[in-house]
């Protein structure tokens, strides 16, 4: 069934993907991006012609209600992604993430219910459980605030459940786990040791090498969204989207020098690890809970993943700042 759908960060890395992959199979796309004044589109400016053509961008700001609601008019489906994600800006800036990951979640909140929204889909993220407990992690793990960012998604988290239970709005809480892919942020780990490596350095600088992830590729991450939405029983569900499988950071480390640059050495940069208890340590998520739901199943490996980033990067360097520490 088409419907008529919107992407709240669709400018960023995941929504971009997932906006291309909504336009693939038909639906009438409009895309929340961040209003600027250069009037740029962020990602969605990298996309095909063909692709965005199909796209209706509507810019504003997540934590503006009045925004927020007039974008979500006329709307059957909203795939709401616009966050603040970086851990370390939010220890000097947690005002920010406050006011876009909770406030900005609040405003979508409350247009889709004055508005009777079909469905919502609120994006959370896998930092919400902080290290593991147990493993694989499951959606009933607790919740750790092991940094403001992950504190500001725990609240989100707990401010849809809330409009759920209160409201009996059609909400599902969509958790990916660590996503990787053509377009992130450089101050992520894979595009931070790839861009340092297609620039020729020797020498990769890197926090502690140490934690576990639950990488996913982005295109899996994106279809992952797409069958959550699609499937009548993840209403008032919160549903992790992992491969569960796991790497160290220092493993990831090694592979992407053996494929890029075998003569690069690893060195501990010390802005760049995480105060000791707010560090992550150990994140591998079940998907147990996605695959009884929906259809998802992960399309590409690890291998195939990494692949497909190295090639993004070769050809988009020049979009990146490798000399410094991208927070």
């Amino acid at each position: 069934m088409k419907k008529n759908v919107l992407v709240t960060g669709a400018d960023g890395f995941i929504g971009s993907h997932l906006t291309e992959e909504l336009v693939k199979q038909g639906h009438k796309v409009k895309a929340f991006t961040y209003y600027n004044s250069f009037n740029t589109w962020g990602w969605l400016d990298s996309i095909s012609k063909e692709t965005i053509s199909e796209v209706e961008v509507f810019t504003g700001d997540i934590r503006d209600p009045n925004g927020v609601k007039e974008a979500m008019k006329g709307i059957d489906d909203v795939y709401h992604l616009a966050a603040l994600i970086a851990i370390p800006f939010s220890y000097h800036s947690p005002d920010t993430y406050v006011d876009t990951n909770i406030k900005g979640t609040l405003n979508v909140l409350q247009a889709g219910r004055e508005l009777g929204t079909s469905r919502l889909l609120m994006t959370s993220t896998s930092e919400v459980y902080g290290t593991a407990q147990y493993v694989p992690i499951d959606e009933k793990h607790p919740f750790q605030g092991q940094s403001p960012y992950s504190a500001t998604k725990i609240g989100a988290d707990r401010l849809a459940e809330s409009f759920y239970r209160s409201f009996d709005m059609p909400i599902s809480i969509v958790r990916p786990f660590n996503t990787f892919g053509p377009r992130q942020s450089a101050r992520a780990v894979i595009p931070t040791i790839i861009t340092q490596l297609l620039a020729g350095k020797e020498e990769i600088e890197l926090g502690s090498l140490t934690p576990t992830r639950d990488f996913n590729f982005v295109k899996d991450t994106a279809n992952g969204f797409v069958e959550i939405a699609k499937a009548k029983n993840t209403i008032g569900e919160e549903i992790n989207i992992a491969t569960q499988d796991e790497i160290s950071i220092g493993q990831l480390a090694e592979e992407l020098i053996r494929q890029i640059n075998p003569n690069a050495r690893i060195i501990c940069d010390e802005q760049r690890l995480r105060p000791e208890n707010s560090e992550v340590n150990r994140l591998l998520g079940s998907n147990e809970k996605i695959k009884r739901l929906t259809n998802w199943e992960p399309q590409y490996t690890f291998e195939q993943g990494i692949s497909e980033t190295i090639e993004f990067f070769k050809h988009n360097l020049d979009k990146y700042k490798t000399d410094i520490y991208n927070i």
